[in-house]
């Protein structure tokens, strides 16, 4: 009797062993989405891709994101969520690329792949990898076209130039970089933000992404010297701002605008003359890149490759004008329409 007791009771043991597997097994692999903000349209896009993504795939997806572009301390408590969660990956575009770096640690210690997204980590491998535009190339290609388009009076260049943040996070620093070496100003330390002596540079102002930044950036570096006839702007919601500015001095018609991003209205405005040309990007296809990963890690246990020759994945870009210029590779303003988001 007591035998068959014993044999009942491991029996039970062993369903409820096998039934807590099975239960374990069903569980849906979770995931973060971390941006740096939820208004910016290719925040948005990136968001709708990894949600559609994330729903094919089965995987259980939250998302958070700053206040405003720079909100590091949401970000950084979004971070700390997502490891309590015990989510398998994490996908981020950091507002502050070194300090995040540590909540970053802290994830990977705790067996989390790690995805920056659009914006990569300062130093890049804090992070399993980054899925991103080649971001000194889109900054390199509005700045040759600019060149290009100015011809020898771009010898004579009055630049503003309309960055993100004083942070200066790398995407920030690449795109900014980049266009002064496509437009062939030196610009010294390929990692600092203003220290080029070029007199062309009329000076930098910082826009926080969004377009009333780039209106009072644009507002301020115009008080310093209105003859400014060329801007570049971190990214197109800037550069909206930046024209309204230079509307108000009635200067719209006699300055060329450059910047980077490839979203709907952004596109719309080249189409329209407000921008010359535009660096486009393709958020959703990181984001839906970045799930893909994250359910391949969990799978077993596969980190993503980066593209060869680079130490990130590239997701490309895309130079958008109906102004082509020679020597300097772009598309039409109908097929950035075709491609475009927001």
């Amino acid at each position: 009797m007591i035998i068959k007791s014993s044999l009942r009771l491991s029996l039970a043991a062993s369903v409820l062993a096998l039934s807590a597997g099975f239960a374990a097994a069903q569980d849906p692999v979770k995931a973060c989405l971390i941006t740096k903000t939820d208004i910016n349209p290719f925040f948005v896009k990136m968001k709708e891709g990894a949600t559609a993504k994330a729903q094919e795939l089965g995987i259980e997806l939250m998302s958070f994101a700053g206040k405003i572009d720079g909100d590091h301390e949401t970000q950084q408590q979004a971070m700390e969520s997502c490891i309590a969660a015990g989510v398998k990956g994490i996908l981020i575009t950091a507002s502050d690329t070194k300090a995040i770096t540590e909540s970053v640690g802290q994830a990977r210690d705790a067996g989390i792949l790690v995805i920056a997204l659009d914006t990569p980590l300062d130093p890049i491998d804090a992070a399993d990898a980054t899925f991103a535009t080649d971001n000194r190339e889109a900054g390199r290609l509005i700045g040759a076209w600019a060149a290009g388009k100015m011809g020898a009076e771009a010898e004579n260049a009055k630049i503003a130039m309309l960055d993100l943040s004083a942070s200066a996070p790398s995407v920030d620093v690449l795109r900014d970089q980049g266009f002064l070496e496509g437009f062939g100003i030196d610009v010294k330390d390929n990692n600092v933000i203003g220290d080029e002596e070029d007199p062309r540079i009329v000076g930098h102002d910082v826009t926080s992404g969004n377009e009333e930044g780039g209106r009072e950036a644009m507002e301020a570096l115009m008080q310093k010297d209105p003859g400014i006839n060329l801007v570049y702007t971190i990214n197109e919601p800037a550069a909206a701002g930046a024209y309204e500015a230079l509307k108000s001095f009635g200067m719209e018609g006699n300055v060329t605008i450059v910047s980077v991003d490839g979203g709907c209205p952004g596109v719309e405005n080249v189409k329209a003359g407000v921008i010359g040309a535009t660096s486009q990007q393709y958020p959703l296809k990181m984001a839906s890149m970045g799930i893909e990963a994250i359910a391949a890690f969990a799978k077993d246990g596969t980190k993503p490759q980066t593209t060869e020759g680079l130490d990130f994945t590239d997701t490309g870009v895309n130079l958008v004008t109906d102004q082509p210029v020679e020597g300097v590779a772009s598309i039409s303003v109908e097929d950035g329409l075709a491609q475009c988001w927001g």
